[in-house]
């Protein structure tokens, strides 16, 4: 297979996604907007829950997005570190799992320090951790797929 070729296929959707991280880092009023979303669907769905609550809430789905928008990009890596091809019996590499989540870990410290120029955005060595953490999460499920589907 070409480089060029290997390129398209495996790393340009790692580049891709790192776009969109970009993008949705950029968005100065990203949490108004995620609050204006889940804010009135809550107040609907939960009348007497409390602002605070509401707050908490969309925090917590803040949080998760971080977590699987950073799971997916471990994943995006894994799979151009492993390079699988249909009926790949290669056993599992921890060594292209690290690496996965180094890049993870490494992209998650540069969104942060790009959030911390944009207005109204500051970034955060807990989202670091966060994002890191799912990426972690991801990867440990792709291995436990793994694991499960050699078992039938």
């Amino acid at each position: 297979m070409s480089r060029l070729r290997l390129f398209l296929k495996y790393w340009l959707p790692i580049v891709l996604w790192f776009a969109l991280i970009f993008i949705a880092s950029s968005d100065t009023q990203s949490s108004q907007r995620s609050s204006r979303i889940i804010g009135p669907l809550l107040r609907w769905l939960f009348p007497e829950m409390a602002e605070e609550t509401i707050g908490l809430v969309v925090l917590f789905v803040r949080k998760c997005a971080h977590l699987t928008v950073f799971g997916v990009l471990a994943l995006l890596f894994w799979r151009a570190f492993r390079k699988p091809v249909r009926g790949d019996t290669r056993p599992w590499s921890w060594s292209e799992a690290r690496n996965s989540l180094i890049g993870v870990f490494v992209y998650a410290i540069t969104d942060e320090v790009h959030q911390a120029f944009v207005p109204a955005r500051q970034g955060s060595a807990l989202d670091v951790v966060i994002d890191t953490l799912g990426g972690a999460a991801a990867l440990l499920a792709l291995w436990a797929c793994g694991r499960w589907r050699k078992r039938w």
